[in-house]
C-alpha cells in the first residue's frame, strides 16, 4: 500500500461537505491521471464518500485527519484501504495496525518520528509543510533518519512539488488545490481534471520514487 500511494507521487486531501459529490470527483482525478486519494474526516459525508469512492477499482481511496479508533472503525467500515492523520496518536496508530491498515502518522519533530519508528513504521506525514520549514526543513530531518520517508502536505502546490519530490526521502506530496472546496461546490470538474493532469505533469519533472 505504501508503494501504492507512492507510485502516484501526489495524494489529493478532499473535503467533501455532501457525499454525492464523490462519485464525479473521483471520475475527474481518474481522468486528470491520479489513482489515490485521501477523503478527511471533517464533515459528516465523509464515511459515505470513502463509500462511493471505493466503488471504483481504479482509485485507492484512504481516510485523513483520523484522530480516535472510532473513526478508523468508520473509515474502514467504509471502504478505506489507508489511514493518514494530522499527529501521532498512539492510539490510532495501534488500532489501525491490529486492523491490518496501513497508517501514515503526522509528524513534525525528531521526537514524533523516533515514536513512529519505535512503533515500526518508516512513512509519515510531515504537516503542515510550508509552515514547519517546507523542503529545508525535510532535508534537515531526513539526515539522521535515512530509512524514513515522508508525505509533505500543507502549502504544497503545482509551483513547489516538484522541487519536494525531486528529494529521495519525499514518497509523495499531498494537496488540496486541485480538489479546492469552491471547484467542487460549483461542480467544476473539468477544472479538477485540469489542475489534476498539471500537477502530474509537474511531478514528473521529479525522478521516480
Amino acid at each position: 500500500m505504501v508503494a501504492a500511494v507512492g507510485a502516484g507521487r501526489i495524494l489529493p486531501v478532499v473535503v467533501l461537505d455532501a457525499a454525492r459529490d464523490a462519485a464525479p470527483l473521483a471520475a475527474a482525478l481518474v481522468n486528470g491521471g491520479l489513482h489515490s486519494v485521501e477523503v478527511t474526516f471533517r464533515t459528516d459525508a465523509a464515511a459515505e464518500a470513502i463509500r462511493n469512492m471505493s466503488e471504483r477499482p481504479d482509485l485507492l481511496v484512504g481516510a485523513g485527519t483520523v484522530v480516535t479508533p472510532a473513526q478508523v472503525d468508520r473509515a474502514v467500515e467504509a471502504g478505506a484501504r489507508f489511514v493518514v492523520s494530522p499527529g501521532f496518536g498512539p492510539a490510532v496508530v495501534r488500532h489501525c495496525q491490529q486492523l491490518g491498515i496501513p497508517v501514515f502518522p503526522g509528524v513534525t519533530s525528531p521526537t514524533e518520528i523516533m515514536m513512529a519508528l519505535d512503533a515500526g513504521l518508516d512513512s509519515v506525514k510531515f504537516f503542515p509543510a510550508e509552515q514547519l520549514g517546507g523542503l529545508g526543513m525535510i532535508k534537515a530531518l531526513a539526515a539522521p533518519f535515512r530509512s524514513v520517508r515522508f508525505i509533505p502536505t500543507g502549502g504544497v502546490n503545482t509551483d513547489n512539488l516538484a522541487a519536494y519530490l525531486a528529494h529521495p526521502a519525499v514518497l509523495a506530496v499531498g494537496g488540496t488545490w486541485m480538489v479546492a472546496p469552491e471547484l467542487i461546490t460549483a461542480g467544476r470538474w473539468d477544472e479538477v481534471t485540469r489542475r489534476t493532469s498539471a500537477a502530474v505533469a509537474a511531478a514528473r519533472t521529479g525522478p521516480e520514487a
